[in-house]
């Protein structure tokens, strides 16, 4: 296993939730965090807080200089920022589409491509993208967020395909409910039933530590028994 100290890890969407729990995990354990917040204000002390809004082109490129300028090296990257607004196929209006596609996608894909050169300096680089088992099979009305989701699982693979020969690993990280503010519309599900963010964080612990021997494509966790995948 790969030992946390004077590592630096870089986490979207750490003011709340996954990002929350993973920001808090990984430093509890050694690494040094650079989160990225819409409000750096919600960010403790000991963590480097930036900026980052996903829906802007260059909040990504801005977050990586700042990072580098603090501590030289960029060692893992954990995007879970994300949004799950309703976009059925049948919309005309794609305005919440296009949200999905910018925050879901886009972002990740620019996190990545700022880090990259940094990650493959590392040697053991690591990425886990927070996807979703949505993007594995659709059980509901919601064509935006699955399609989203299947296609950052594709960026992923991508990801690790043209990252392994560099010592960089990327596993696209694929939950099903799990116990956030993006999951308080969910009433067929029991709250004290859904995974929690905590265990979630636990997980990618592992992962951003395992060597460059042992490399997790995909993770697929679910709080119920799936009919299929």
């Amino acid at each position: 296993m790969l030992e946390p100290v004077g590592r630096v890890a870089l986490v979207s969407g750490a003011s709340r939730g996954i990002g929350r729990a993973v920001a808090e995990r990984l430093s509890g354990a050694g690494y040094r965090i650079s989160a990225g917040l819409r409000d750096p204000r919600r960010a403790p002390a000991e963590w480097q807080a930036c900026r980052y809004d996903a829906e802007q082109a260059g909040s990504a490129e801005a977050w990586v200089a700042e990072a580098m300028g603090r501590f030289g090296r960029i060692d893992v990257l954990v995007a879970a920022a994300g949004i799950n607004p309703k976009a059925h196929f049948l919309d005309a209006d794609e305005t919440a589409l296009d949200a999905l596609l910018t925050v879901n996608v886009k972002a990740p894909m620019r996190m990545i491509r700022a880090a990259w050169p940094y990650l493959v300096a590392s040697g053991t680089g690591r990425i886990v993208t927070l996807a979703s088992l949505s993007g594995k099979r659709v059980r509901n009305d919601n064509t935006g967020y699955a399609m989203t989701k299947a296609a950052l699982v594709s960026l992923t693979q991508a990801v690790r395909r043209e990252g392994w020969d560099h010592g960089v690993r990327a596993t696209a990280f694929c939950p099903g409910f799990v116990d956030t503010d993006m999951t308080a519309h969910v009433t067929r599900q029991p709250r004290d039933l859904m995974s929690r963010p905590e265990d979630i964080a636990a997980l990618i612990e592992t992962l951003v530590r395992l060597p460059n021997t042992a490399s997790v494509a995909e993770l697929l966790l679910n709080c119920r028994h799936e009919d299929m995948l």
